[in-house]
């Protein structure tokens, strides 16, 4: 039983250079072997094959009609292995560009500083990062990738659930001096409600009372595109909002917002997902985008 393989490529890569150099000596050097290296090499190819490869003479050396096929065989061998190394290559380093579509609050606090050491890992990837609040069109091209809160309409689009958070009715102390302090979800309609101005879902602000759930509409004299806003708003004692906690996290420990009305706080939760166009035609990069997500959010919650 044999013990070792030929390295046939090695065989293929010296028998093309003496081709091109049109010697022994001239493919020796470029290929930083000794002539007498090549010459075994082309012996053992010759030999295995059975026939005569090369037609040596004290001044001149040429192919054989079978050397030229040989010659052509391995220019095309070594062609097709060259072209896929480096398609596997691609698929191993994704490159391109990403368009990812997020909530302004969540991208400063949670996205944003997840973005280096993902573009440490993928450095031929770039990404374009827009903010808003408004939802992307993803079937339509403007976004890649859409971080979205609450539940999903029927779509061709793939998800993956990336956490979730609850929400919060908040207000500032100083609002709060001045107005007072509601003490059930039906006073409500006596302070000024800082909401979201397009539409969603819910047509107001759900609670729980007496166990059961209802929702609640709220009016007020301000509203804004993104909950970053209407946080910025709640601050400045415009008036009272219900946010996602990501939003005001640091307000409440720090005593700049206070929670209200928490006894009649439902505990729904909106669940966070990452949407985009999936199937076979799927690009690498946009993959490894929401792998990466998945692998530092997944779980997470507020």
């Amino acid at each position: 039983m044999k013990t070792g393989r030929t390295d046939k490529t090695a065989e293929l890569e010296t028998f093309l250079a003496i081709a091109c150099a049109g010697s022994l000596s001239g493919a020796a050097r470029a290929l930083d072997l000794t002539p007498s290296a090549v010459s075994r090499i082309v012996s053992r190819i010759e030999k295995r094959l059975g026939v005569q490869l090369i037609v040596r003479t004290t001044r001149a050396l040429r192919l054989t009609s079978e050397g030229e096929s040989y010659a052509l065989a391995a220019r095309r061998i070594l062609k097709d292995l060259e072209d896929t190394e480096e398609a596997i290559a691609k698929r191993a380093r994704p490159s391109g560009l990403i368009k990812v579509s997020t909530a302004t609050a969540h991208s400063r606090l949670t996205i944003v500083p997840l973005l280096g050491e993902f573009l440490a890992r993928y450095p031929d990837i770039r990404i374009e990062v827009e903010v808003s609040d408004l939802i992307s069109d993803v079937q339509g091209g403007e976004a890649d990738v859409a971080i979205r809160f609450g539940q999903l309409p029927d779509s061709t689009l793939n998800a993956r659930r990336l956490g979730d958070t609850g929400r919060t009715v908040v207000a500032s102390p100083e609002y709060l001096a001045h107005a007072g302090i509601p003490q059930t979800p039906a006073d409500l309609q006596h302070f000024n409600c800082l909401d979201f101005s397009f539409r969603r879902l819910e047509p107001g602000w759900p609670f729980r009372q007496d166990g059961e759930e209802f929702m609640l509409p709220v009016k007020g004299n301000l509203t804004a595109n993104n909950g970053e806003t209407l946080v910025e708003l709640a601050l400045q004692g415009m008036g009272i909002t219900r946010v996602g906690n990501f939003h005001i996290k640091e307000a409440l420990a720090s005593g700049r917002l206070v929670p209200l009305l928490e006894d009649f706080n439902p505990q729904d939760r909106e669940v966070i997902h990452a949407v985009f166009i999936g199937g076979k035609n799927m690009p690498a990069r946009v993959r490894v985008f929401v792998d990466y997500l998945v692998e530092k959010m997944a779980g997470t919650a507020d």
